[in-house]
């Protein structure tokens, strides 16, 4: 994989996407919908944001710190966001405001930080003590909410609070592996019911059917970008620790899924199976994962090649170009369980390949951004 062709795909995205309509969601697209203040934008500016950080590109900051800017007012009321809907989801676009606000230190950028930190301080939570995924999923943990809510928590408390709330953190995250863990396959189901009442779930463990991939990742990178924010000193040190080995023994798990061709299925304990399919953004947030893990020296060198080995597949695999365009596909739009009033969402296999495979969005498109900023950070 040539680098400056990868540089080539993410510049035409830019160029085919303003402010309120960007290229890369498709989600909002197919709505008719212009973009507001989402998890899958948020995820995409963080990506633009770390390409800068590795390679200076001004562009990069330029179109992230617009897009940014175009929604946060100067008292810092955020366009589109309420924190009353208490969707963890929103939290994840936070994430870039501490960088930009690192770069330009725009007041209204450190006051839309604290507007989503009310959110997570009064988030919904279940018995147990973890956030609800959302407030029309009651008692519900989804494996993606952790990667959209703790490491900008874990953030905060390091930057901001003393990390007064560091403890809380550690805790939701044993609450995860103690719930949500297979012992057998060391993977980790979609999501957990505290209730046991859903209408998708296991009436006696709470959990989903299934693995799967894209959550899997999200979870993956909600463990490391915890980690990496966190500054333990004594205090916490053998809570980090614990969750430390947590990522690796998880990351050594999902190995023994990774297909020959680099990529992971989109149910990964069923590879070949029916309609299963080789995914991209799953994939790919896993190829950022091990290269940046290796970076951060939470992995030893040796587990690098299969981060290389997965970004490349998924280039040689769905990067294709058509009529003069580059285009990322496999990527799956959406998947989730519930609410009750969509029982077709109801975590079987079946229902994971339904949900449609589409080209060049964030959810894919973020994710591999994120592996190459990996990659071009090596030494040459």
């Amino acid at each position: 994989m040539k680098m400056p062709l990868f540089e080539r795909y993410i510049d035409s995205l830019l160029m085919r996407s303003t402010l309120d309509v960007p290229a890369w969601n498709i989600e909002n697209a197919r709505a008719g919908k212009a973009a507001g203040w989402n998890y899958v934008d948020g995820c995409m500016i963080l990506a633009l944001l770390e390409i800068y950080d590795a390679t200076k590109e001004e562009r990069y900051y330029e179109f992230a710190d617009a897009y940014i800017n175009h929604r946060v007012a100067e008292d810092g009321s955020i366009k589109g966001y309420r924190v009353e809907e208490y969707n963890i989801d929103h939290v994840n676009a936070g994430k870039t405001l501490f960088a930009l606000y690192d770069l330009n230190g725009k007041e209204k950028y450190r006051k839309a930080i604290d507007l989503l930190y009310h959110q997570v301080q009064t988030q919904p939570r279940t018995p147990e003590g973890n956030f609800w995924h959302k407030k029309i999923y009651p008692n519900q943990i989804w494996l993606d909410g952790l990667y959209m809510g703790q490491p900008f928590y874990m953030e905060y408390e390091t930057r901001f609070h003393d990390k007064q709330n560091y403890g809380d953190i550690f805790r939701q995250f044993a609450n995860v592996v103690k719930y949500m863990r297979d012992p057998e396959t060391g993977l980790y189901y979609h999501a957990y019911d505290a209730s046991k009442t859903a209408f998708w779930c296991d009436k006696e463990t709470g959990r989903s059917s299934h693995f799967w991939l894209r959550a899997l990742g999200w979870y993956a990178m909600a463990l490391l970008d915890t980690l990496t924010k966190c500054e333990p000193g004594e205090e916490w040190r053998e809570q980090y620790e614990s969750l430390k080995q947590v990522f690796i023994q998880f990351m050594d798990d999902m190995l023994k899924f990774q297909d020959e061709s680099g990529l992971w299925y989109q149910l990964p304990a069923h590879p070949g199976e029916g309609d299963n399919y080789l995914e991209t953004s799953g994939s790919s947030i896993m190829a950022y994962s091990l290269l940046k893990a290796v970076r951060m020296g939470v992995l030893p060198e040796r587990y690098r090649e299969y981060g290389i080995k997965a970004f490349d597949g998924i280039c040689k695999r769905y990067l294709k170009e058509k009529d003069g365009e580059l285009n990322l596909g496999g990527i799956c739009l959406v998947a989730g369980v519930g609410p009750e009033d969509n029982r077709r969402r109801d975590g079987s296999f079946a229902y994971y390949m339904s949900e449609p495979i589409v080209e060049n969005d964030a959810k894919g498109v973020g994710p591999l951004l994120l592996a190459y900023t990996e990659l071009r950070r090596l030494p040459d």
